[in-house]
């Protein structure tokens, strides 16, 4: 299965569960593609030890995963992305959206 994951939140539970989501779809043999939007592309500052997002990240992206993080978004923080948060387009959360079996949001 194709799925799609929209992560808007920068609730760190949240993010931190919707990427353990996404491991455990990868290990379950789906595509999953992630497209972080509004807060959620501050995701990468919300690492604790009790939330262990980048670690998760990593897990994801090592694995085949695909993050995507809105420009615009990033923009309005004054952030420039990075190799975990690359700036992406609406086009690409559109792709996402078409592709994708199930969407899911956080």
């Amino acid at each position: 299965m194709k799925l799609g994951i929209v992560i808007y939140s920068n609730d760190a539970e949240t993010v931190w569960n919707a990427l353990r989501f996404a491991n455990f779809s990868l290990k379950e043999n789906d595509t999953v593609k992630i497209f972080l939007l509004a807060k959620g592309v501050e995701y990468e500052k919300l690492d604790s030890e009790k939330f262990n997002i980048k670690e998760q990240a990593k897990t994801f992206l090592d694995n085949n995963g695909k993050i995507f993080a809105c420009g615009t978004c990033l923009k309005s923080r004054q952030s420039k992305g990075s190799e975990t948060c690359p700036i992406s387009t609406m086009k690409d959360l559109h792709d996402l959206v078409k592709e994708s079996d199930k969407v899911l949001s956080f």
